[in-house]
């Protein structure tokens, strides 16, 4: 007896043994199956331990940036018909429509002092202008300027204790990075998607007069213009802005404003209430291996692409024209950088200061020309008529 006694109590001490390391070590094993009083045997999963996520997972950077993006709602506040709720008008001219349409979009902040980067499209011909951030809050916000040309615009809110996106770097960005964009589309609320960056340096799209986007298969709908594209650190890259569909929703294709952009955009509005850019007044035509043929531009290196843009048209009495710039002139260089494409011309161009003269090197007559242009400030689009 004394015998048996001794092996039940030497199993009971190893069992033990064993329980102990396996709730110390591997706690999950013994919590893995529970039984319902139905008689089912379900498998639960263990809680997670706290602040444990799961490889691989894009929390992390989600909430660190989806507390600055913040949704917003416009109105344009036309009068509307002093009789449209008379019963008799009704009767003989029907219900009227809405004489004060809403829209509807997102935006970041981007200071402390409530800054709110967003699309130009999205508080255009706006007269209430009405911001939702994450926590609930709701206030009314002025705009400090837009920029139509890129698409972008700055707001201002007056509220404390406000979270702020951290700008991120765009020359860490490449191909195939890993992106979040973060807004509220359709109105259902602040949604995350995650993506990759598809591309860089997008242009000649027609969707803005000066573009260079990152391009990312992170769906991007209706209501998401204006937030924010995030990298995996949760910083700001872009301002989703624009997206290629044929049905009105995500195909994946969608385009955002690069930082870089906005950040050069955002320091202009603040100091003049709008973007200077330099104008010359010309119609450039991107340059064919044909066209550079017939105008015998110098032969390139097989690696090289060529170099130049046609101009088609000047305007008269404009910078250029004044400068001596004829049609059939082909650009080379503005201010010494190479013009490569209608896109680099347009952009070189704009980088100038109005007043202040500039060398354009052209090629005419089968030579090189260099001529000294003033660019003047380049107009305000037109807004479309009604």
């Amino acid at each position: 007896m004394k015998r048996y006694w001794l092996l039940f109590s030497q199993w009971v001490t190893v069992l033990l043994a064993i329980w102990f390391v396996v709730a110390t070590l591997q706690p999950q094993w013994l919590r893995g199956v529970k039984r319902s009083v139905d008689g089912m045997t379900l498998l639960q999963a263990p809680p997670a331990v706290s602040g444990n996520r799961p490889v691989g997972s894009l929390s992390g950077p989600a909430q660190k940036a989806s507390p600055a993006v913040v949704s917003i709602n416009t109105r344009q506040g036309k009068s509307q018909n002093p009789h449209g709720q008379d019963p008799w008008f009704k009767f003989f001219y029907g219900e009227q429509e809405e004489q004060n349409p809403g829209g509807l979009g997102s935006g970041v902040i981007v200071s402390a002092e409530g800054h709110i980067l967003t699309n130009n499209h999205v508080i255009e011909d706006a007269d209430n202008i009405e911001v939702v951030l994450s926590d609930g809050r709701k206030t009314l916000a002025k705009v400090i300027g837009s920029d139509p040309d890129t698409d972008l615009a700055l707001l201002k809110i007056s509220l404390d204790k406000l979270p702020v996106i951290v700008l991120g770097q765009l020359q860490d960005l490449q191909v195939g990075d890993v992106v979040l964009a973060i807004g509220n589309p359709f109105g259902v609320g602040q949604t995350v998607t995650s993506g990759i960056v598809s591309a860089l340096g997008r242009s000649q799209l027609g969707i803005n007069t000066f573009e260079n986007f990152i391009q990312t298969d992170a769906a991007i709908n209706p209501g998401n213009s204006g937030g924010a594209l995030v990298d995996v650190n949760g910083h700001l890259m872009g301002i989703n802005t624009a997206i290629y569909s044929r049905s009105g929703g995500s195909m994946g294709i969608g385009f955002a404003i690069p930082i870089s952009t906005a950040k050069q955009v955002m320091q202009d509005l603040l100091q003049n209430g709008k973007v200077v850019r330099g104008w010359i007044g010309v119609e450039p035509q991107d340059l064919s291996p044909e066209l550079a043929e017939s105008f015998q531009l110098p032969k390139v290196k097989s690696d090289q692409s060529q170099q130049g843009v046609v101009i088609t048209g000047v305007l008269q009495n404009g910078p250029a024209a004044k400068a001596g710039v004829r049609p059939g002139d082909v650009i080379l260089q503005v201010a010494k950088q190479p013009v490569g494409s209608v896109s680099d011309l347009l952009n070189q161009v704009a980088s100038l200061k109005p007043g202040e003269p500039a060398e354009v090197l052209i090629w005419r007559q089968q030579a090189p020309l260099s001529l000294r242009l003033t660019p003047a400030e380049r107009p305000s689009p037109k807004k479309k008529a009604p």
